[in-house]
């Protein structure tokens, strides 16, 4: 995590950091519009009900009028899946971005958004 004298710690927190930049600014994978319910847990809390707002095998965006803190882990549930785990991004006016920790598998990220194309995915040409 960065630390108050601008660096990085050690490089594993670097590492994590970076990652979590590429997944969401760089856009590594195409985001998709969504509109699944979900839960979401920050570590060391309790879990919420939220909706996931878009998805990509690298990360998503959903609600969260909870504060969640940037570097901070949580896990998302999605119904009848099990829970993914993810660094905070950034939080801003309701909303959190989120990197997961490991991919999702195309697979994977292909079967959820055939389960919920009927609740508001809107492909992006």
């Amino acid at each position: 995590m960065k630390t108050t004298n601008g660096d990085y710690g050690d490089t594993s927190d670097w590492n994590t950091i970076t990652y979590g930049h590429a997944a969401l600014e760089d856009r590594c994978a195409p985001r998709l519009r969504v509109n699944i319910p979900a839960t979401l847990r920050p570590s060391g809390g309790r879990g919420f009900q939220t909706v996931v707002v878009d998805l990509s095998l690298g990360g998503f965006c959903a609600n969260s009028l909870q504060k969640m803190y940037v570097g901070n882990r949580c896990w998302l549930t999605l119904p009848g899946m099990e829970a993914k785990q993810a660094d905070v991004i950034w939080w801003e006016s309701g909303r959190v971005g989120c990197a997961f920790a490991n991919l999702l598998s195309p697979i994977m990220h292909d079967n959820i958004l055939a389960r919920y194309r009927g609740d508001g995915v809107f492909r992006r040409v």
